[in-house]
């Protein structure tokens, strides 16, 4: 790893990552963080949630929050005509153990695709810049490559740190209730039936 991007909340950024896709663009996470890869599962929304984690799946039995990255990174959101049905055969939920509030919380977060496991190099990896991106530089562990493109990996535990405080995920329409479920805790809402 480059001496100007050190570890962020325990992340091993130069160990084994997870690399999938979301709006076009490449994401990693650390494969110590991985529980398991599900293809898309009846999604119970949660009336009043902000965007962000907006719905609750059932996860072998247990009630796991569905996190859509798109919006604390500030990403498109296509939809409508602009998917196709191989996008979204192709859509997985990524299963993640992360620490949050001082303790082991699984959430899943939503992929375009899922590619492979692989390691960056490295001397590779950057912080992300202060200025001249999209991304708040706060939600972003670092900037890498991978397979010839730009690979961001997002500081999950700060993103999810922030929804927890009421910021990441407040992008829910006037009027609206802000959170209405933690990451990791009991599920206020209503629970599905689908099997993961």
């Amino acid at each position: 790893m480059s001496k100007h991007t050190p570890a962020r909340h325990g992340m091993d950024l130069a160990g084994d990552m997870v690399t999938f896709r979301l709006s076009g663009e490449v994401l990693a996470v650390p494969a110590a963080q991985l529980r398991e890869v599900l293809e898309p599962v009846q999604t119970t929304r949660v009336p009043g949630a902000p965007q962000f984690v907006s719905g609750l799946v059932n996860v072998r039995g247990s009630v796991v929050p569905l996190a859509d990255l798109r919006v604390p990174l500030r990403m498109p959101h296509p939809g409508g005509a602009e998917v196709s049905r191989d996008a979204a055969d192709d859509a997985r939920i990524l299963v993640l153990e992360l620490p949050l509030a001082g303790q082991a919380s699984v959430v899943g977060v939503l992929a375009d695709s899922v590619h492979e496991v692989t390691r960056l190099a490295p001397e590779a990896l950057e912080e992300i810049p202060a200025v001249g991106t999209r991304w708040p530089p706060r939600y972003v562990a670092a900037l890498g490559r991978w397979a010839g493109e730009f690979v961001t990996i997002p500081d999950l535990p700060a993103i999810f740190a922030d929804f927890l405080a009421g910021e990441a995920g407040n992008s829910h329409r006037p009027g609206e209730a802000g959170n209405s479920h933690r990451p990791g805790a009991p599920a206020a809402g209503p629970h599905t039936d689908a099997e993961g």
